[in-house]
């Protein structure tokens, strides 16, 4: 074998320093700490802020094989963190019934919750929301008036939007809205203390149940009732099942779609020449939510999963048990997959990004997300002839914790046109 083709295997390194994966500085930008990962080392021990530490995978093509790598697991990951010290932040609430949805489930238990959910989450029944989204999409932009002064994106149209249809979807009332909005912040984004998210979690899990009862006993016209109802040979969720399931639909139905429509909302903004091209011609419009979703995608690193072997991924075996991560957002800046991957261009063959993921836990909401975001975006620039940040760009605040890349305000100045614009 010559020095190229002798395979270099890793153990586990024993290093001084970790990079904290949540740090204020890989919230501000996580693509310059990702660029230099993906330079120094396939995969990467790193921090999280309660000290658990996890393995970080960065590059394109060994992030594609790990999502599809059946040795690194989900079931039981809340155990193993109670195991590594965590059961007050986030070991209990790991196995609280919220968290048993099929996202965190492996085969053959996947399987059959997925099966079952996607008989009654169709295609179909996503494609006849077009027309109420666009009529939530109308009435939010007639809320917004004729511009003039600076707006939030995000409280008056990129979460109003979203968490509307997902509630109407699934037949919750969007009165509620406000109490789902905190509930994730504290649950998704880990915020608040230990007490805190043990009670946003006991709250949201009494309401649904609540909710799933009154469903059984009047069945209506949406998805939770399907839930409740759906069969397939003899087999049919169970009640903490479909608390789960609402729990999942819910909370990512919304999440995904807020910030890949303020995403890529900034994206545009920050890049006039692709602003313009796409006001020019708007066939480009599904291509530019693609290359929304590879520049800047609503969700930056996937959930837990953990080694149950010795698993070596692009030369580095990891022992059994220890927690992996693959970074999606890392993933799709790779300059070996993308070129010149840090340029937005709405052009581009977007072909095989992961802002959704890939193999089996794919996010069965990807059509719904796209669709949303296809009709915001859209109409927003029909609306708005002029469009720009009412701060400078490095004045946003970005979300913390693991999963969500986003901002936590999105202020902009609108106006009917450029000439209203300038007077």
């Amino acid at each position: 074998m010559t020095g190229s083709e002798t395979k270099v295997t890793r153990k586990f390194p024993d290093i001084a320093r970790h990079d904290v994966l949540t740090d204020d500085e890989f919230v501000k930008d996580p693509y310059t700490l990702y660029a230099r990962l993906r330079e120094e080392r396939e995969v990467h021990p790193v921090l999280l802020p309660d000290g658990l530490r996890v393995w970080l995978v960065a590059r394109y093509a060994d992030a594609r094989a790990a999502l599809t790598d059946n040795r690194l697991k989900k079931s039981g990951t809340g155990a193993l963190m109670e195991a590594n010290g965590l059961s007050n932040e986030a070991g209990t609430a790991r196995r609280d019934v919220l968290f048993t949805h099929m996202l965190n489930s492996d085969p053959p238990d996947h399987e059959r919750l997925r099966r079952l959910v996607t008989r009654a989450f169709t295609v179909r029944r996503i494609e006849r929301l077009r027309p109420r989204i666009e009529e939530i999409t109308a009435d939010l932009l007639d809320a917004m008036g004729d511009g003039g002064e600076s707006v939030d994106l995000l409280d008056a149209f990129a979460f109003p939007l979203p968490i509307t249809v997902i509630c109407e979807l699934l037949g919750v009332p969007v009165a509620d809205r406000d109490d789902f909005r905190r509930w994730s912040d504290l649950l998704i984004t880990g915020f608040g203390t230990d007490d805190e998210r043990l009670r946003a979690g006991a709250d949201m899990t009494a309401y649904l149940y609540k909710l799933i009862e009154d469903k059984r006993a009047a069945p209506g016209d949406d998805l939770l009732s399907t839930l409740v109802e759906v069969q397939e040979g003899g087999d049919s969720l169970t009640r903490d099942e479909v608390v789960a399931m609402g729990f999942l639909l819910l909370i990512a139905g919304h999440e995904t779609t807020v910030n890949l429509i303020a995403n890529g909302v900034l994206a545009l903004i920050t890049h006039p020449d692709q602003l313009a091209l796409l006001r020019a011609d708007r066939s480009l419009l599904r291509g530019a939510i693609e290359e929304f979703l590879r520049y800047e995608g609503p969700v930056k690193n996937t959930t837990l999963r953990f080694t149950a072997e010795p698993t070596e991924i692009a030369g580095t075996v990891i022992p059994e048990n220890q927690f992996v991560v693959v970074a999606l957002g890392g993933a799709d800046r790779d300059p070996d997959r993308y070129a010149d991957p840090d340029r937005l261009d709405i052009t581009r063959d977007t072909t095989g990004h992961l802002a959704f993921g890939h193999g089996i836990h794919y996010c069965l909401g990807a059509p719904l997300a796209r669709l949303e975001a296809e009709v915001a975006i859209g109409r927003l620039l029909d609306r708005f002839g002029h469009i720009d940040l009412a701060v400078a760009p490095e004045e946003l605040r970005w979300r913390g914790g693991l999963l969500i890349r986003g901002a936590e305000e999105l202020p902009l100045r609108l106006a009917r046109s450029l000439e209203s614009a300038a007077g």
